[in-house]
């Protein structure tokens, strides 16, 4: 069981690690592709309507608002309650992660119904193909989610383990979808996405910051306690002081 805490800790670790390192790939790509797409990418820059422009715009700010916040929103929620055990905190908690998880669904659903209504769906690139994954990996968590057995129960393990890994999975594809989705913005409008890169990496940078730091600040906490003054607790007694003391005990 430790082997496979260590094996699923080490998966998190590099996948996030990736992530960070994802957008200078895409940096380097995109400063690659400019020189030779500059011209067909002017042509297609005029044959986008204004109505189409901003329902792009929005099909991206959706899927960053359920993708790119309240999914990971939902997750650091959900870990925060561990270290709780019971009251009001706890539910405060576990109502933040249902109700960030729903919208995010809902979010998703609504960029998705756009994307198949208004947009060339040739699945050319990375990001449609992700995205079609995504979305039915969406509707599955929510369905595991609805699907959530009694705390005891004998199925409570199994579905624990696959509500965890699934959301993991999601978590970390609508992150990847998030570059890409920027990166085929900028081949669809030839507009610059350096600054919403850097914006969006700060963020991730942030919120795995914020997920690797629940697991240590018990252990931080105790530092502190420990770093504390100690004061004197327990002094040297002499045998004679001993006997004192038991003499006056008795009386």
């Amino acid at each position: 069981m430790q082997l496979l805490q260590k094996l699923v800790s080490f998966t998190i670790c590099a996948s996030l690690v990736i992530l960070l390192l994802l957008p200078f790939v895409i940096s380097s790509q995109e400063h690659l592709k400019t020189t030779g797409n500059l011209t067909s990418n002017k042509n297609i820059i005029h044959k986008i309507s204004p109505k189409l422009l901003f329902e792009i715009t929005l099909h991206g700010f959706l899927l960053w608002a359920s993708m790119g916040f309240l999914m990971p929103v939902g997750v650091i929620a959900i870990r925060m309650s561990h270290r709780e055990a019971c009251g009001r905190r706890l539910k405060i908690l576990f109502y933040v992660h249902s109700i960030s998880q729903m919208l995010s669904v809902l979010l998703s659903t609504a960029g998705a119904v756009m994307s198949i209504k208004n947009f060339n769906n040739s699945f050319d690139n990375h990001h449609q193909r992700i995205g079609v994954g995504l979305y039915g990996m969406v509707w599955l968590q929510a369905l595991i989610g609805f699907l959530r057995p009694r705390r005891g129960s004998k199925g409570r393990g199994l579905w624990f383990f696959v509500h965890w890994i699934t959301g993991t999975a999601v978590s970390l594809l609508g992150i990847v979808n998030v570059y890409t989705g920027l990166q085929a913005y900028h081949q669809k409008t030839s507009r610059r996405i350096h600054i919403w890169t850097i914006v969006f990496t700060t963020e991730v940078s942030f919120i795995i910051f914020f997920y690797l730091f629940q697991d240590k600040w018990d252990y931080i906490h105790k530092q502190g306690v420990i770093l504390e003054p100690l004061r004197p607790t327990h002094q040297v007694i002499s045998p004679g002081e001993k006997q004192k003391g038991s003499t006056t005990e008795s009386c």
